[in-house]
């Protein structure tokens, strides 16, 4: 009889390599905010997969980039936080960044120093320190051919001792269970931590918190910069006069301006109401129930660098 398995899985890489979509993937529910923008990700959410032989948890971390704010401080400092506390570490990259690079044994020194310019020397050297058992994540594959792949590999491979190196397609659902494979293969003996019907150790208002704003993001493109915050004043359930089970939800965008909030609002509440109704549809899959949500947009200047709210995005242990 196998004996089981268990651990803490640090998701690390630089933003918008697609670490919040292996997380969903993996756990097979929505647990992490996906946008197509910098810093999606403000907390360490952790997502759980229950195996017959094993449960890994996993710790979603903000994507490593130049901090401008308080809030960008924290998480950067989150981050990195999550390496040496982690059983093992996914570092994942994106592809596409590096298809130019040309193989090391051509001894083209030019294309050598290129190449360790572009990859997050931070996070190389905190795997260093922590002397942490790593999967190297190659993510988004299918933008690139197999010699531009088998060039990536044969130059992160001498940056450090990968256990091992998954090329994988989160788009395109290519080599994704190995993930999961090769984690197991390298956890220790141990308990299981969760219960197995849990996926997450969010709360309901954090869940629509995450979704309200993902929405925001993936909407407004870059038409608002990134500082939304998304609070929920009430999550209530009760019945309908049906007896039918329904979910009132009022929640508060915050943005930094004026001018903001009236691209968020949009014409004749038009952007407002497109947030709400694709928040509303993935909330009420999320549920399984109906949802009334309701949004307001208000101005909260420079709450990026206001320590009463960035605290909350502290990570704790």
């Amino acid at each position: 009889m196998k004996k089981f398995k268990s651990g803490f899985v640090a998701v690390i890489g630089k933003t918008n390599v697609g670490k919040s979509s292996i997380i969903n993937r993996l756990v097979g529910e929505k647990v992490s905010a996906i946008a197509n923008k910098p810093q999606t990700t403000r907390t360490r959410i952790k997502g759980i997969v229950n195996r017959p032989n094993s449960q890994i948890i996993f710790l979603d971390t903000p994507g490593l980039h130049k901090s401008k704010s308080k809030l960008g401080n924290v998480m950067v400092e989150n981050a990195i936080a999550s390496i040496p506390e982690a059983d093992i570490v996914l570092y994942v990259i994106d592809a596409s960044e590096y298809k130019h690079i040309n193989n090391k044994n051509e001894d083209n020194i030019n294309e050598e120093n290129k190449f360790l310019k572009s990859v997050d020397n931070k996070i190389i050297e905190k795997i260093k320190e922590a002397n942490k058992k790593t999967i190297l994540i190659i993510n988004k594959i299918d933008l690139i051919d197999k010699e531009q792949l088998a060039n990536i590999i044969n130059n992160f491979k001498d940056l450090y001792d990968f256990k091992a190196i998954i090329p994988v397609s989160i788009e395109k659902n290519k080599n994704v269970e190995d993930i999961l494979d090769e984690i197991e293969r390298n956890l220790n003996e141990g308990p299981a931590y969760y219960d197995t019907e849990e996926y997450t150790d969010q709360t309901l208002r954090q869940i629509a918190e995450e979704t309200i704003r993902e929405k925001a993001l993936k909407l407004l493109q870059d038409e608002v910069p990134h500082g939304i915050l998304v609070e929920v004043n009430k999550m209530k359930s009760r019945k309908t006069k049906d007896l039918e089970k329904i979910y009132d939800v009022e929640a508060t965008i915050f943005c930094l301006r004026e001018s903001h909030k009236g691209i968020i609002i949009g014409k004749g509440g038009s952007m407002l109401k497109r947030i709400g109704t694709y928040a509303r549809e993935d909330l009420e899959k999320m549920l399984d129930t109906k949802v009334n949500l309701k949004l307001w947009v208000k101005v909260k200047k420079d709450w990026i660098n206001d320590m009463s709210i960035v605290k909350k995005f502290k990570a704790e242990d």
